[in-house]
């Protein structure tokens, strides 16, 4: 792969148009992630923000568009380019995602024995390393069900990271957790993306996680079905002209007269 120049965004989502069959989910997206972003998929409910990101995977090919990696069509690759590209993403699902017949070592080895030419040495180390990071020191033998929901939450991002990703995504990190777990991972996910110097990609309507991580956003509407909104959510709280926006990122009830009048 040739160079790249430095102002190519990491990733492009250019014209996509998500359906299934006739049924348009949402149309015309266009945005960029760019390096070093915490970049959040928001909206309301049934908008379709799990569906963009399974177009962002290449789970599902959009109707129309593409998507870009560093300058790359992701959908016009070949199939091994398109692995290629992959082993730079780790990603954690909203229920976690863990085999449950695994104990976390074996969570987290299964990417490095899939991906690497480690020894097994090698992987014990790195396992050690990665849970640990995650503040699960000790917890190699564990299984998923002998651990809290956020430990789980934890241990996903630990093997989501056991290839030092260049992105990381998340499919709303924060479900089913409390605040104070949630807020905890929250602080995690900024340490792990700063010290891996990674760009994270999450769908989420937590707003705490919201303002207090991200950088940048695009707001899907589902009514219009397309994007309405794209931009740092603090300064769009404040300042968008969009009154479903506000409405959305102050969780305000004031606004719905203007809302259903727009």
């Amino acid at each position: 792969m040739s160079a790249l120049k430095a102002d190519v965004a990491l990733i492009e989502v250019r014209a996509v148009t998500m359906a299934y069959g006739a049924n348009v989910i949402q149309r015309n997206l266009n945005f960029a992630v760019n390096r070093g972003d915490i970049f959040v998929i928001m909206g309301g409910s049934g908008c379709g923000k799990s569906t963009l990101l399974k177009h962002m995977l290449g789970l599902i090919a959009p109707s129309e568009g593409d998507i870009f990696y560093s300058g790359t069509s992701f959908y016009q690759a070949s199939e091994k380019e398109r692995d290629d590209m992959r082993q730079r993403w780790g990603i954690t699902y909203q229920s976690g995602g863990l085999f449950s017949a695994m104990t976390l070592a074996q969570n987290v080895r299964l990417p490095l024995e899939l991906y690497t030419g480690y020894a097994a040495s090698e992987m014990d180390d790195i396992i050690a390393y990665k849970l640990a990071l995650v503040g699960l020191a000790g917890y190699q033998s564990y299984y998923p069900s002998e651990i809290s929901g956020g430990m789980r939450k934890r241990a996903a991002l630990a093997r989501a990271i056991a290839l030092d990703p260049e992105i990381l995504f998340f499919d709303e990190p924060s479900a089913g957790l409390d605040p104070i777990s949630s807020s905890l991972l929250d602080d995690l996910i900024v340490q792990i993306k700063e010290s891996m110097g990674a760009t994270v990609v999450m769908v989420t309507h937590e707003l705490p996680s919201i303002f207090s991580i991200a950088n940048n956003s695009v707001y899907l509407d589902n009514i219009s079905k397309t994007m309405i909104e794209y931009g740092n959510p603090v300064d769009l709280r404040e300042h968008s002209d969009k009154a479903v926006v506000r409405q959305f990122l102050t969780r305000s009830t004031a606004l719905e007269g203007e809302i259903n009048e727009r």
